[in-house]
């Protein structure tokens, strides 16, 4: 990695343009001096005169090479090692049909239910530090999407690719929490928690809500739910064959009371959010709940590289000095 120690000196940089029009402005009136250094048409230019068109530009590499070592380039490695256990959260997503309705509005645009809670999410995978995050998505099946990492890049990237009914129409609340306790068993934690997102009435899967949730709090495992999307009737966009693409409303329902019956049993709260800053207020909540005290080692180890920078410049300064003062002498 490149990085300058001392990068203000970078600003000098910017004196370079105002030095050669300075020249420029001095040397745009030809004189009979200079006259001499440019032949008559049809002659070619002599090796000297070549080399004389190019003193200037030796000037101007000797400043440039002396700003930018006078910068301190230095070329190394940073390596962060995180020396707490952090919290390990599993985020469990509802990809079924119904997150499809648009009763979102993002920057004054109209957005699904799916869109809205991405942004939300990433925002607050970006700002945990040294926890492990897993994501579990959910539909008619629940399945592992990502297991507990700390490579919060690559779950930003998997999230941003999810797509509403990739695991079927239905919701499959307590086999959401079932898969998402197993990622949790996979790495010991002092802390572990569930963060639950659903616009829906669990109406599949094997494990019913009330079982998982008696599990989870077996297991000392804290569920924040989130009900998810505005109350009564939501716009979706469907395709009609006949008519084209057109708006319908329709009725959709969340089990507010096996939502917050999960939460209370396991030591969590439930959330609702009918919109995009209630879901950001939410996610902030539980950001703000669950902390923990992280140590982090950074460990760096840096080679200065200016001297090849300054060692051409001092072997460059003396060669364009002498061409300066004997054979492309100018006389004022």
């Amino acid at each position: 990695m490149l990085r300058f120690a001392s990068p203000y000196f970078l600003f000098l940089m910017l004196l370079l343009p105002a030095i050669v029009w300075h020249r420029y402005r001095r040397h745009r009136t030809p004189t009979m001096a200079n006259s001499a250094l440019f032949p008559a048409a049809g002659i070619p230019a002599s090796p000297a005169l070549r080399l004389h068109r190019l003193v200037p530009a030796i000037k101007y590499t000797v400043l440039c090479l002396m700003v930018l070592a006078l910068a301190r380039p230095q070329w190394g490695t940073e390596r962060t090692e995180v020396l707490t256990e952090g919290v390990n959260i599993v985020l469990a997503l509802d990809l079924s049909e119904s997150m499809a309705a648009l009763d979102f509005k993002k920057k004054g645009r109209v957005v699904n239910r799916l869109e809205a809670v991405k942004e939300v999410v990433q925002e607050f995978v970006s700002k945990r530090s040294g926890d492990r995050i897993g994501m579990v998505v959910f539909g008619t099946h629940a399945y592992t999407q990502l297991p507990l990492t700390r490579d919060y890049n690559t779950m930003v990237s998997i999230l941003d690719r999810l797509e509403i009914g990739a695991a079927g129409k239905s919701t499959a609340i307590g086999d959401a929490i079932g898969i998402s306790l197993k990622r949790l068993a996979d790495i010991e934690s002092k802390s572990n928690i569930i963060i639950l997102l659903t616009d829906g009435q669990s109406n599949a899967g094997e494990l019913s809500p009330d079982t998982a949730g008696e599990i989870a709090a077996q297991k000392g495992v804290k569920i924040y739910t989130i009900g998810v999307g505005t109350r009564g009737k939501a716009p979706f966009l469907v395709k009609d064959p006949l008519f084209g693409e057109r708006y319908v409303y329709q009725q959709v329902n969340i089990d507010e009371d096996v939502l917050r019956a999960i939460a209370d049993k396991t030591g969590g709260l439930y959330f609702r959010a009918e919109n995009i800053e209630g879901l950001q207020r939410i996610y902030d909540t539980i950001d703000a709940m669950e902390t923990t005290a992280v140590k982090v080692d950074i460990f760096a180890e840096y080679n200065e590289i200016y001297p090849w920078l300054l060692i051409p410049a001092l072997i460059m300064l003396p060669l364009y000095v002498i061409l300066r003062n004997t054979r492309y002498l100018i006389i004022p």
